[in-house]
């Protein structure tokens, strides 16, 4: 049987989104575009694009600086990459919207004040939290207000965004699930003292970091589904029905917890602070003190880790074999995810802190605490 080119470019178009479908925590795949929509790649946070192609282990360590643009300060939020655009939150209070490709200012929006805020990017919309306790939601072309929403303090966190529903952790001691596209509340439910204030999102549930808890929560109306005890846990990420976190002072240890019921799968002590973490094939991802550690997913032992010239606070991402994190030390990093072994690596103006990068489309972008945003990629591509 003969099929027309233009039959054959539908069925292929009809394949891969019936496999992204499958995926609930995987972002969008159109042509061969990949977007990094929102803080650890989706809403799973788990820091893994496992469609990228053309960095890997072979080609990474050949990564030269394509572009870099000035934002008129710190750049402490992780950059989201959608449809061609990167958006960055600045401490300057302004969102920017770049072109993926040559660093161009597309537009910028004022919004009073700084954060740590990841945007987050769904059917147009950017989404970002503010100091000024307000969560904004702004046209992704244009950059122009669509909405917002009053808390009742300060937005620290990055935006999740799931099934046409944005989560907000206020440390107004609140869980707020908004319409994403009127900004109406849905709900609120008390969280305790949110820290850090972002959640994952996955089938359902919605896992987020408290004070001195894990919570699983029903995201249809916020619900307790289970709570995990534990002492300043990191932000989480879901993969493969557990839930992944670090556990800070004093008891600094990496967890994973069934999904579902929230009873311990297995810890290991690690002996620092630790990040998110990222989940890719089998291993676990975090930073510490002053390295990353990479530990099996089904039983927590050691696989390996690497020590950088000083703090990560810089949760890790990995695409294709490739571990990306950032240091106190100004350095970015890209580390065989197997073995640890540096493949790479590129020094800053200034320390990169709780910004992580974004690798899509064979380029790695970062905002880093020199005030920029940079893109690296590979000569050829």
């Amino acid at each position: 049987m003969r099929v027309s080119a233009g039959c054959f470019f539908a069925l292929v178009l009809l394949i891969a989104s019936a496999s992204v479908a499958q995926q609930p925590c995987s972002a969008s795949a159109v042509r061969s575009i990949i977007n990094w929509s929102q803080l650890g790649f989706s809403s799973c946070h788990a820091g893994f694009n496992s469609y990228e192609s053309i960095l890997s282990p072979s080609t990474v360590g050949g990564l030269q600086l394509k572009w870099s643009y000035a934002t008129g300060s710190a750049i402490a939020s992780s950059p989201a990459v959608v449809n061609g655009v990167v958006y960055v939150l600045s401490e300057d209070g302004n969102v920017y919207a770049l072109d993926a490709r040559t660093g161009a200012k597309l537009w910028s929006h004022f919004s009073g004040e700084g954060s740590l805020s990841t945007p987050a990017v769904a059917n147009g919309i950017v989404y970002i939290g503010n100091q000024d306790k307000k969560v904004y939601a702004l046209d992704a072309s244009t950059g122009n207000l669509i909405w917002t929403y009053t808390t009742g303090d300060r937005i620290f966190s990055s935006l999740t965004v799931a099934n046409g529903v944005v989560y907000a952790a206020s440390t107004d001691t609140n869980l707020y699930a908004l319409n994403a596209s009127t900004g109406a509340k849905l709900w609120s439910t008390y969280i305790e003292n949110p820290y850090p204030p972002s959640v994952a999102v996955s089938n359902g549930v919605i896992y987020v970091s408290a004070e001195f808890y894990i919570w699983a929560l029903n995201a249809a109306d916020g619900t307790l589904r289970w709570s995990f005890y534990t002492d300043y846990p990191s932000a989480t990420a879901v993969s493969n029905g557990a839930v992944y976190f670090a556990a800070n002072n004093p008891d600094f240890n990496v967890y994973a917890l069934n999904a579902s019921t929230g009873a311990k799968l297995w810890n290991y002590h690690y002996g620092g602070n630790g990040t998110m973490p990222a989940v890719a094939n089998g291993l676990v991802y975090v930073g510490y003190n002053d390295g990353v550690y990479a530990l099996s997913a089904a039983n927590g032992s050691f696989a390996w880790s690497y020590t950088t010239g000083d703090i990560v606070d810089s949760a890790p991402v990995v695409a294709n074999g490739v571990v990306y994190v950032g240091s106190h030390d100004h350095n970015i990093y890209a580390l065989n995810a197997s073995t640890g072994a540096k493949l790479w690596s590129y020094a800053t103006g200034n320390i990169l802190d709780v910004d992580s990068p974004a690798v899509v489309n064979g380029v790695v972008y970062l905002g880093a605490w020199d005030d920029n945003v940079y893109a690296f990629g590979l000569p050829s591509h």
